[in-house]
């Protein structure tokens, strides 16, 4: 399912006196963030005046926020792309668009459950399938995952003993 909006990361403080705001990515690089010109701030459409990496974080200049305290009030807010704005490689999706599809075993054609969440590990990420039992599937294309379909709302996996979490 195509979500509208994709959350990309939130306002954790001020930075500095003249109001620059801190963004701390959620399972995003900065510099991808940094590329954006309009970001969503608590659901309200914001243009980026500038916007900068500083280590992991992305310092941006808002306008309407000129001091420490307009930057401050903005603390804690969550900030949105629109998914139309990306252009994203065949084969990525956002983690939003992933949760809430139905799982097809692709050996079986059997329902395994729909996707609850997805885990992020250093190594790959991980969805975590709830229906009868619980499974955690690295999502490997190729190995694991056969296929993700937006529009039918499915995703296709090769299950392999020891995938679900009651197995030994």
């Amino acid at each position: 399912m195509r979500a509208e909006f994709i959350p990309v990361g939130q306002i954790v403080n001020a930075h500095g006196i003249r109001g620059e705001v801190k963004l701390n990515p959620m399972g995003f690089d900065p510099e991808f963030l940094a590329d954006f010109d309009v970001l969503y701030i608590g659901g309200k459409r914001v243009e980026v005046k500038s916007a900068r990496v500083h280590k992991s974080v992305v310092l941006l200049t808002l306008p309407g926020v000129e001091d420490m305290d307009a930057a401050l009030a903005l603390k804690g807010k969550t900030v949105t792309i629109r998914r139309d704005d990306v252009e994203v490689p065949e084969g990525y999706y956002f983690d939003e668009e992933i949760e809430g599809l139905t799982v097809i075993d692709c050996a079986t054609e059997e329902v395994i459950g729909k996707v609850r969440r997805v885990l992020t590990y250093p190594a790959h990420k991980i969805y975590e399938v709830k229906g009868e039992r619980e499974y955690l599937i690295p999502a490997v294309p190729g190995v694991f995952i056969e296929s993700v379909d937006l529009d039918a709302e499915t995703v296709r996996v090769h299950m392999m003993k020891g995938l679900a979490t009651d197995e030994n």
